[in-house]
């Protein structure tokens, strides 16, 4: 399987302009396919650089309704009119931010992706093929990102904490092997771990994931408990971790210190074949 990162927050060696965002492109046998899109048209012209024809895409997953994972969505659309969007309908929801203190600020997906005429709603789980399957319902009950606490939805008017059930994850089956692809895994990689467990037994191989740990202020003493946290809770599991975008650049090598080979860093541009 083709796995090649067409945007990200950082540059990799094949030259590709970057964004705060995530984006990668997946050939399988059956199908080739966009797991997110940036913020921007950036993704057009990234996929330009690397000779990747989006006009061939059949597929493409929203993880999640913010912006910088769903903002490429209508340039692509642009130039490739067959592809099915899968969205969860709980995508469409009135989403902002309040990191670093700020006022609120709007972060969700433009309104008018749910006017595109191949545009899928999903709720729950839902089997595509024997390659594809989504899956949502990640549960709390192991601790989440703390930086999610600057996360809202508007309900009646105010802002509550957002309950991420706007979130789903994509499992792709090849030569028995699996792939867990997440955004941000914003309920966590512990409770998505566990969710995937709960729905399909054992681990996947291979996941594809930012971490949600980024912060710009600096860290306290309580968000590196949780980074490391997580990754010693990682290390009894049989998977390999392609992490970035959110996860941050210290919270990754603080947890590369102790994942060792068992995670690396994914930059924007950078492919593999798996």
């Amino acid at each position: 399987m083709k796995i090649v990162n067409l945007i990200e927050n950082t540059t990799g060696e094949a030259g590709c302009a970057c964004e705060h965002g995530l984006c990668f492109y997946i050939e399988t046998k059956q199908h080739k396919i966009l797991m997110d899109t940036g913020q921007t048209d950036l993704v057009l012209e990234n996929a330009q650089r690397l000779g990747i024809d989006l006009t061939q895409v059949d597929s493409v997953f929203l993880s999640h309704g913010h912006y910088d994972h769903s903002g490429g969505i209508l340039p692509f659309a642009k130039v490739n009119d067959t592809a099915k969007i899968y969205v969860t309908k709980e995508s469409f929801g009135d989403y902002y931010s309040t990191s670093g203190g700020s006022a609120p600020r709007a972060i969700g997906i433009d309104p008018a992706i749910r006017e595109l005429k191949n545009l899928n709603l999903v709720e729950g789980t839902l089997k595509l093929d024997e390659e594809l399957e989504l899956f949502s319902g990640v549960g709390h009950e192991i601790a989440s990102p703390l930086t999610n606490n600057c996360l809202w939805k508007k309900v009646d008017g105010n802002l509550v904490p957002d309950d991420f059930s706007h979130e789903q994850c994509l499992v792709i089956r090849q030569e028995g092997r699996t792939y867990l692809f997440s955004g941000c895994a914003h309920h966590g990689i512990l409770n998505i771990m566990a969710r995937y467990k709960e729905l399909y037994g054992g681990e996947p191989d291979y996941v594809f994931s930012g971490f949600h740990m980024m912060r710009k202020d600096g860290y306290s003493d309580e968000d590196i408990a949780f980074i490391k946290h997580t990754a010693n809770e990682l290390t009894d599991s049989r998977a390999k971790f392609f992490t970035g975008h959110c996860t941050g650049t210290e919270p990754y090598e603080i947890m590369k210190d102790i994942l060792k080979e068992q995670i690396e860093y994914v930059h924007c541009g950078d492919s593999m074949e798996i």
